[in-house]
């Protein structure tokens, strides 16, 4: 999947349960509009939103599952069962939770890492990070490249944005690591995607601002109500 996202824009293609859009068949219709826009790849959550994403565009997919575990904050491909189901997916890639977080039933990152590449040795594998450390760590572990996806939504980072200080973290990961490393998080305009990529970023990942139209609307009705 690497070789043919280089430069290139990825739509997330995603609703959770409680959101209007929740359907395999909508997002299949979404990840079809992202094709004919110029996207080169697609985000999606679930082996049953990936299978259909699958039958309906030839693009290469990123495969998550989200699924919460009481024991854990970790959600985005947090276990063995999550790499299965993905597996059985078809996808190109895997995106995991990299962070330094404690994962459900103490399951240590780098033995998620080996067990993926051992049931499908051509899987790639993706690491959705929030610090620095986490960036490095995922390198040493064998990760195909590094996403800035959990930059601002872990207890650590908070409240801090991908584009903070002109896009400051991207380009302090893109000092630390010698693999790709993917834009993701709050990019919201054309502009800032484009930022990015001159930045050094491999490709950039957009998904509220392209396929959650209840996002885009309170972004509108937040400016109309600034007096």
């Amino acid at each position: 999947m690497l070789n043919k996202i280089k430069g290139e824009l990825i739509v997330s293609c995603q609703a959770l349960a409680d959101e209007p859009l929740h359907s395999s068949f909508i997002m299949s219709k979404m990840a079809l509009a992202a094709k004919e826009g110029g996207a080169k790849g697609i985000r999606a959550n679930s082996k049953k939103d990936i299978i259909e994403i699958k039958n309906e565009v030839d693009l290469p997919v990123l495969g998550i599952v989200k699924r919460d575990y009481d024991d854990s904050e970790v959600f985005i491909t947090a276990t063995y069962k999550e790499i299965d189901e993905l597996l059985e997916s078809g996808c190109e890639m895997i995106a995991m939770d990299a962070t330094e977080r404690q994962r459900p039933n103490d399951i240590r990152l780098g033995d998620l890492v080996q067990y993926a590449k051992e049931q499908k040795p051509t899987i790639q594998l993706m690491a959705d990070i929030a610090t620095i450390e986490d960036a490095v760590q995922a390198e040493k572990l064998g990760f195909d490249c590094i996403s800035t996806t959990l930059h601002g939504y872990t207890e650590e980072t908070k409240g801090k944005k991908l584009y903070h200080e002109e896009f400051s973290f991207l380009k302090n990961v893109l000092k630390r690591v010698n693999i790709p490393v993917i834009a993701e998080g709050n990019v919201i305009t054309p502009e800032m995607a484009k930022q990015c990529l001159e930045i050094g970023a491999y490709s950039v990942v957009v998904g509220g601002a392209i396929t959650r139209p209840k996002q885009i609307t309170e972004r509108f009705m937040e400016a109309l109500a600034v007096k």
